[in-house]
C-alpha cells in the first residue's frame, strides 16, 4: 500500500510544547523577575543599643566593611546617621571617612619627634643658577658622634660658584632613634619617644668669596684634600675645579680650526 505524502504546514505561531498556552514569538528568553526591594538590614536604634561609644561604633563598622570611620565627639544623632548609611552601602561624605585603625589606642603607640626643617641657605651664597660644578661624597663622617663611632657616613653636595665660592650641604640620611625607657600597661618597657638624627645642614659656605675659608670649611677641606686620586686629591679634582672661560668662536663652535669662524 502506498503511504500517502503529506506537506509539512508551517505553524502562524510558536507553540509551548510543553503547555497549552501559545507563546508570543518576538519573546526569545524568559525574563528575571526584579527582586522585592529589602530594608535596610541595619538601623539607628539597634546600632545605638549594641554600640553605646564612638570606638564600639567604629570598630564594628571596620570589621564589617574595613572603612575607618572618624566619629568621635560628633553628636550622636550624625554619628549613628553615618555609621548606619555605610553599612547600609551608602556613600558619605569624605570627611566622615578616616585612616588610623580603630583598635590601635594612640596611648599604647610610641611618639615619634616631629621633624625639623634643615638651617636656611646662606644668604651671601650667589644664586642656584651661578653654579660653576657640583660634587657629592658619600664619604664623609656623620656628625652624630653615635653613628661616627660605627662608621657611617653622609651625603654631602658641594658646589662651586663662578665668583669663585665653595659651598657644602649635607643631605642625609635621615634616621630614627628610641630615646629614653618607659613601662606600659602591659608591663613591658618600651621607648619613650622616637627622635630623628637629622644631619641635614642646609647650603652652606666653605670658600667665601674673598678666598678665605669658614672654620668649618678649613675642617672639610683638610678632609677631601686627604682622599689621594692619582697625583692629586678629592678636593682639587672635584671640588675646587677649574674652568676656563672661553670666549672665542671655539666656545660657539668647537669644530671650527679658526676662532674666528661662526
Amino acid at each position: 500500500m502506498r503511504k500517502s505524502e503529506v506537506t509539512p504546514i508551517e505553524p502562524t505561531e510558536a507553540i509551548d510544547v510543553w503547555n497549552d498556552v501559545p507563546v508570543d514569538p518576538a519573546v526569545t528568553r524568559p525574563t528575571t523577575p526584579r527582586p522585592e526591594v529589602i530594608a535596610p538590614e541595619y538601623d539607628i536604634d539597634g546600632l545605638m543599643t549594641d554600640f553605646p561609644t564612638a570606638t564600639e561604633l567604629e570598630r564594628f563598622v571596620f570589621d564589617q566593611t574595613g572603612l575607618v570611620l572618624t566619629l568621635k565627639g560628633r553628636a550622636n544623632k550624625l554619628k549613628y546617621q553615618v555609621a548606619m548609611d555605610v553599612l547600609n552601602g551608602l556613600e558619605v561624605n569624605p570627611i566622615y571617612i578616616g585612616t588610623d585603625n580603630p583598635y590601635l589606642e594612640r596611648a599604647d603607640l610610641i611618639p615619634v619627634e616631629a621633624m625639623k626643617e634643615p638651617a636656611p641657605r646662606d644668604p651671601s651664597l650667589p644664586a642656584p643658577d651661578q653654579v660653576q660644578n657640583n660634587f657629592v661624597s658619600r664619604f664623609m663622617a656623620h656628625p652624630d658622634p653615635d653613628f661616627r663611632a660605627q662608621d657611617r657616613k653622609v651625603d654631602c653636595l658641594f658646589r662651586k660658584y663662578k665668583n669663585g665660592m665653595i659651598s657644602y650641604e649635607v643631605m642625609g640620611p635621615l634616621d630614627q632613634r628610641p630615646h629614653g625607657e618607659k613601662m606600659d600597661k602591659f608591663g613591658r618597657m618600651r621607648p619613650e619617644i622616637i627622635r630623628w638624627v637629622d644631619p641635614r645642614t642646609g647650603e652652606q659656605v666653605i670658600v667665601r668669596k674673598d678666598g678665605t675659608l669658614t672654620p668649618v670649611g678649613r675642617n672639610i677641606r683638610a678632609v677631601m684634600q686627604t682622599m689621594r686620586i692619582n697625583n692629586s686629591n678629592w678636593w682639587d679634582t672635584w671640588i675646587d675645579r677649574e674652568f676656563v672661560n672661553v670666549e672665542g668662536g671655539e666656545l660657539r663652535n668647537p669644530w671650527a680650526l679658526d676662532a674666528d669662524t661662526e
